[in-house]
């Protein structure tokens, strides 16, 4: 195997015994942290008692992620003979020790592992997971040497995480050790620089820097760089609607077309009834889209008499109602958008700085909207303020739902291809 030089310290430590009840890797993406976190792992459960009664145990905030982050990766590190696993059964042997599979995903997750005793436990993604399941699986590491093992990018400066715990590694037996994307010198130069235009914001701070910072001011600084005075003349590769749906909340669609070089928004529907005073039907809304968007659903007919081809609309999977409306139709295709709101800005915020989309200035709805989307700063979790938002909704299924940025594969390097 070849190591980093933080990589390389951190065996050292273990190597010397000097490892801690608690051993937190947190840091930048592509930083190294995971693939040196399993390392050290597989290394210290292989040195540990192989009796019945020693229990080890791998945790994230889902059984999928556990799979897709570590589980594999691991597998593929120590061969399928030395690991193997079953989601399943939610259970695997690492080196013949028994290692419990878990996710933890809310405030009940606690009561997964309460009673059980641990000689090890391994976390994935540490400030995903409740704060009470963080502090159970530590009453529950009770063997004479047990430790935990964890990797996480920042977050707030106030999560429980660093307040509670990295904040106090002075007073407690934690040892916590920051990595940086400039640490893994394993990286090729040309994957540095992308994936350093990929975060723009709070997230090139945290994902980039390393650097637990406040979620602060407005969540798109760069949104007047998207906008465009005038529309492309020469007709669209291919057209979509998204939308977010409301019935005294505002209605929001938006229609975006496909050039070349990027997505334009170049037209929209925006009704507020808690605005206007009067609310609208489903059907209403129904007759309104098809009246604004008349020109897009005549083009589609024209190329396609038959209607085979259809309208593709992004909508929240929520709006059930308006759903089955749009299924009745004989124009529209509906996608349920995917609705991750954090990994939406930044991914929003990504395509925002690459110039993947652009918004007609004519829509000035979505411009007064962009210009006072901040960050909720009196709440204790990360979200925008819930006020005026709708059009930025709509973007932000767009940019998820189709995946405009694309996301870049976790660098393998050359030591280490070929083994999965």
């Amino acid at each position: 195997m070849i190591y980093t030089k933080k990589q390389r310290w951190l065996m050292g430590l273990w190597q010397k015994n000097q490892l801690k009840r608690i051993n937190i890797l947190e840091g930048s993406v592509s930083s190294g942290k995971t693939w040196i976190s399993l390392v050290l792992w597989a290394f210290w459960v292989h040195e540990m008692p192989d009796a019945p009664d020693y229990l080890y145990l791998m945790s994230a905030r889902s059984l999928t992620t556990l799979k897709r982050n570590c589980l594999l990766p691991l597998q593929s590190l120590v061969g399928e003979s030395n690991f193997r696993f079953s989601i399943s059964a939610k259970e695997g042997w690492l080196f013949g020790r028994h290692i419990i599979l878990e996710g933890a995903n809310d405030a009940q997750a606690e009561a997964k592992i309460r009673g059980v005793t641990l000689q090890g436990a391994y976390i994935d993604e540490a400030t995903k997971l409740p704060k009470d399941f963080f502090a159970m699986l530590l009453s529950r590491l009770r063997k004479n040497g047990a430790k935990l093992f964890g990797t996480t990018n920042p977050d707030s400066p106030a999560h429980w995480l660093k307040k509670d715990y990295l904040d106090r590694a002075e007073n407690l037996d934690i040892l916590a050790v920051k990595f940086t994307l400039d640490d893994n010198t394993t990286l090729p130069k040309d994957y540095v620089e992308n994936i350093k235009k990929e975060y723009v914001g709070i997230f090139y701070d945290r994902f980039i820097l390393g650097l637990w910072v406040l979620a602060e001011g407005l969540i798109y600084p760069m949104y007047q760089d998207v906008l465009i005075d005038d529309l492309p003349q020469e007709k669209p590769l291919k057209s979509v609607l998204s939308i977010d749906y409301g019935t005294m909340n505002a209605f929001a669609c938006l229609q975006w077309d496909q050039h070349p070089d990027k997505w334009i928004a170049s037209k929209g529907y925006y009704y507020s009834g808690r605005d206007t005073g009067v609310q609208k039907t489903d059907n209403q809304y129904l007759r309104d889209i098809e009246a604004r968007f008349a020109d897009l659903i005549a083009e589609v007919r024209k190329q396609d008499p038959m209607m085979r081809k259809k309208v593709e609309v992004i909508i929240d999977p929520s709006a059930a109602s308006f759903i089955a409306l749009l299924r009745g139709t004989d124009w529209a295709k509906v996608r349920p958008a995917d609705n991750a709101v954090l990994d939406g800005i930044r991914e929003t915020a990504s395509a925002m700085n690459a110039g993947l989309f652009a918004v007609y200035k004519g829509i000035k709805e979505w411009q007064e909207e962009a210009g006072g989307y901040v960050w909720d700063e009196q709440s204790a979790d990360e979200k925008p303020v819930k006020v005026n938002d709708h059009y930025m909704d709509v973007t932000r299924y767009f940019v998820k739902t189709m995946k405009l940025v694309k996301q870049k594969k976790q660098y393998k390097p050359l030591w280490n291809r070929g083994t999965a």
